[in-house]
């Protein structure tokens, strides 16, 4: 090979550069990080289109920003939290949450019920060592995001499908209707109508393949509220079967309490 061509296929090289990814953790418990790992035989050939920059979880390298992709799991929930987000916004072309945490504020969010500092008290001998904001909130409340990506933890395919719409410039292919329809689809009884269970599936948003129902359990709502969900509808027909508001608030108040439409009627029933 001449040297002429050599230098034509190195300045090619240098024209293809693959887009960088990088995966960024704040108040969670990593489940959602680990969907990405859990790709397994898909991830290899991700390689091959784009760069993991940065992924602490998975690698000690890293490389410095800008970064075409940001992945964000976890809620806000300190003072360096609030700051450190901002930080990762102005590197990321794309930013995205995934998961409860980061698109709803996470289980963790039961805490903005209530006095924060009456848990610190319970836990710590000594606060005086703990930063930490009143309430837990998700991403979002912060700073612009490009796509919010739901489940607690989040499905590993949709990830996928994610990454591959934003790296070929089209919209994501996600579900937006009701867990009742993946019920349907695998021919699952319906644990509302026929067990008269607390199940959430009529107003939680597709995309665990009706996990629980398919072990005759009412769904928790882990991939939150799906659009215009009636949950005022579903409390009154539990109303009607005798469930108590307190009961209600419980099964509202999960993975996604403070999601809008769960956090509005579990407010509702709250005496």
């Amino acid at each position: 090979m001449s040297p002429r061509t050599k230098t034509s296929m190195n300045k090619t090289a240098q024209k293809i550069r693959k887009p960088k990814l990088a995966v960024w953790k704040f108040s969670s418990c990593d489940g959602c990080q680990l969907s990405l790992l859990d790709c397994e035989e898909e991830l290899l050939p991700i390689t091959e289109y784009i760069e993991i920059a940065n992924f602490p979880e998975a690698s000690r390298a890293s490389s410095k920003g800008p970064y075409d992709i940001s992945l964000v799991e976890g809620s806000i929930t300190t003072p360096h939290d609030a700051e450190r987000i901002h930080q990762v916004r102005r590197q990321s072309k794309v930013l995205m949450t995934i998961g409860a945490c980061a698109t709803a504020g996470g289980i963790q969010a039961l805490r903005n019920f209530k006095d924060v500092k009456q848990f610190i008290s319970a836990v710590y001998a000594n606060a005086k060592y703990i930063e930490t904001l009143n309430k837990s909130t998700p991403i979002a409340d912060h700073v612009f995001v490009d796509f919010e990506l739901r489940g607690c933890p989040i499905n590993k395919l949709q990830l996928l499908e994610v990454i591959n719409a934003f790296l070929n410039g089209r919209k994501p292919n996600t579900p937006a209707s009701a867990v009742c329809l993946e019920c349907k689809r695998r021919f699952i009884t319906c644990e509302l109508v026929t067990h008269g269970a607390l199940c959430l599936g009529p107003v939680t948003q597709a995309g665990c393949d009706a996990l629980c129902p398919s072990y005759a359990r009412g769904c928790f709502g882990c991939f939150g509220p799906k659009e215009t969900p009636n949950t005022s509808s579903l409390s009154t027909y539990w109303n009607s079967l005798g469930i108590k508001d307190d009961e209600l608030v419980r099964l509202f108040r999960g993975f996604n309490a403070y999601a809008e439409a769960f956090r509005r009627e579990s407010e509702a029933h709250e005496k």
